[in-house]
């Protein structure tokens, strides 16, 4: 906790007051009152869909409120002007990335700052700069190198320092360590509490709640766009402020013992060759047996992609054999890897997982549209499609208006639900599972565990890639960590703490050490 006296601060940087915003028939925040003050960090906490992420989006004027007032620093701020919100110090860390692709990390976070005749004179300037804060922060990140280039991680190094680079004077927080390291996480602390105690401001969005317990003073709990609490942090615990989140206690899964199968999915000495991957795999061994959960922890970049990209079938084998079952495919494609019963939860729901601007029914049937299952003679049989959709929605307590609906306008806990439904629903017998709490509140990450949990026990093999280390240590029967496209020797679930898993996660894996999963 950076403060223990929030009635000493200094004056008021930041005051929301009423604000209210609506959707059609959907109240997102309903008289909505909030306040910052100079060197004050408040933890915004909600469920997913509680209202944050849209309040946050009204603060920096990429939404119009319906009713209410901003002041930053005792000055009324026009409504629904991002320019205006950058001009009175406000900077925003998004969740979902707001990055060109084709740009370089020096363009991205200048973009908007300078006109591009500056930008060009000034380039040197602006990458030392950039550099340095990159030092600072503890974020190193190659101010040349193309952002649709770097990993899910680097990209979030980049909008932290793109903020700090326009000198936020308030600075938006949202889910800034969902793709960081332990480690990575305690340097952006470290830095933040050195920035803070400068004066600046933090609104701090996060479903870890020990993170919004060490870092914040305050604490504002959203629950159906209205707030329902408000605690000084040092009062507080974890239990509390997820019962206001979720208005109920969250028990923890009961996790039996693996009852072992056969080895749904092998790898033998594989090595991929993807020329828009960093970090390729390098001779990686690896077996999935039906009945378990074997996690992978990894600093993000180090060859995740890769494997996902190659248990999905969306890239081919350079070197080695791969088996489903005993057998060597013949030939490699996403298609087939379904049909051979691999399902997959992708890392990036919004852009590999859902297409934003297609229907919630189009998406949950894009996967597999071409089965007899909702296509006849070639043409998509409409009646079994709305069926599916509804059935997921139900049975998956998904928060949506219609099937209809556009995905993009939904929470990000409602869209990891249509794709959890859209890969349980036929039971797949291996199921890749690539992140897939990252960004959820505490009630959508116990969910999801307990579906995986089911998955399990009803004997299907789960590949389980996390940044989060308690996740990996709470779900994983088996462990190996990934680090420079080759993977650790195994462990069991209980032999590794987050410390030595970290340890791990920063250092080098000599090519001798192939997950053997003959534990």
């Amino acid at each position: 906790m950076i403060s223990n006296k929030i009635e000493e601060r200094r004056d008021l940087a930041l005051r929301l007051t009423r604000i209210t915003k609506r959707f059609g028939t959907l109240t997102a925040n309903d008289n909505v009152d909030l306040s910052l003050h100079e060197g004050e960090v408040v933890a915004l906490l909600g469920e997913n869909g509680a209202g944050k992420t849209t309040l946050m989006n009204i603060l920096f004027g990429h939404y119009l409120a319906d009713q209410g007032e901003i002041e930053v620093f005792g000055k009324s701020i026009p409504k629904g002007d991002p320019r205006a919100a950058l001009d009175s110090g406000i900077g925003m860390v998004h969740q979902h990335f707001a990055l060109v692709e084709e740009m370089n990390v020096l363009e991205n976070i200048v973009l908007g700052t300078e006109n591009l005749l500056a930008i060009k004179s000034q380039k040197n300037t602006a990458r030392e700069k950039i550099r340095d804060l990159s030092s600072s922060v503890g974020l190193d990140v190659n101010p040349d190198a193309i952002v649709g280039s770097l990993s899910v991680g680097e990209k979030q190094r980049v909008e932290i320092l793109k903020a700090l680079y326009r000198g936020a004077r308030i600075l938006i927080l949202d889910e800034p360590t969902a793709v960081l390291t332990p480690f990575e996480a305690e340097k952006l602390f470290a830095t933040l509490k050195v920035l803070v105690s400068d004066g600046l401001s933090a609104i701090f969005i996060s479903h870890k709640l020990n993170e919004a317990m060490e870092i914040s003073d305050r604490v504002v709990v959203l629950r159906k766009g209205r707030v329902v609490g408000e605690k000084i942090t040092r009062d507080s615990n974890p239990e509390e402020l997820s019962s206001l989140m979720v208005g109920a206690e969250i028990e923890a899964p009961d996790i039996s013992d693996p009852v072992l199968g056969e080895v749904a999915l092998e790898l033998e000495n594989i090595s991929t060759s993807i020329p828009e991957m960093r970090i390729n795999l390098r001779k990686v061994s690896l077996r999935l047996n039906c009945g378990k959960i074997t996690g992978l922890a990894g600093v993000s970049g180090n060859g995740q992609a890769a494997l996902a990209s190659l248990i999905s079938g969306t890239t081919q084998v350079k070197e080695g054999t791969m088996r489903i079952f005993g057998e060597i495919p013949e030939r490699w494609s996403p298609k087939v890897a379904i049909s051979k019963s691999i399902a997959r939860i992708p890392e990036d729901r919004l852009h590999t997982g859902m297409i934003g601007d297609m229907s919630v029914v189009e998406n949950i049937i894009s996967e597999k549209y071409w089965t007899d299952r909702f296509s006849r003679f070639g043409f998509l049989t409409r009646q079994a499609s709305e069926d599916f959709s509804r059935e997921v929605i139900k049975n998956y307590d998904v928060k949506c208006p219609s099937i209809e609906t556009p995905v993009r306008l939904l929470s990000g806990g409602n869209i990891q639900k249509l794709i959890l439904g859209r890969v349980l629903d036929e039971s797949p017998l291996i199921i890749l599972a690539n992140q897939p709490t990252r960004g959820l509140d505490v009630g959508a990450v116990a969910y999801v565990h307990s579906q995986l949990l089911k998955a399990r026990d009803r004997g299907a093999a789960i590949l389980l890639i996390s940044d989060d280390l308690e996740e990996i240590l709470q779900l994983s029967d088996r462990i190996s960590v990934i680090s420079n496209g080759r993977l650790s020797k195994i462990t069991r679930r209980g032999e590794l703490g987050v410390k030595e898993l970290g340890a791990l996660m920063t250092r080098h894996v000599p090519s001798s050490e192939r997950l053997n999963d003959a534990a």
